[in-house]
């Protein structure tokens, strides 16, 4: 019986995936914060080279190729469409 249930749980786990947010095919960690604010400073700074999307931060570059790569895309929701703050 214990092994059924724990094998009930492994299934219900693996069952159930959570899906991350993502920003111009990016995985976002906590929120998109830095793919949005490296795609806006690509926007404003008129970026046409991934070579000069560089920083500290990854979500920063990953949101400056994300313009690079779909300037048309916005910097307002990420890929499903749930509007960033």
């Amino acid at each position: 019986m214990k092994a059924l249930v724990i094998s009930g749980l492994l299934f219900a786990s693996a069952a159930s995936p959570t899906f991350a947010q993502a920003f111009g095919g990016y995985e976002c960690t906590e929120d998109c914060s830095g793919h949005k604010a490296g795609y806006e400073w690509a926007e404003e700074n008129a970026i046409s080279d991934d070579n000069d999307c560089s920083g500290n931060s990854a979500s920063f570059s990953e949101g400056c190729q994300a313009y690079v790569e779909d300037p048309d895309r916005g910097s307002e929701t990420d890929d499903d469409g749930n509007y960033l703050e």
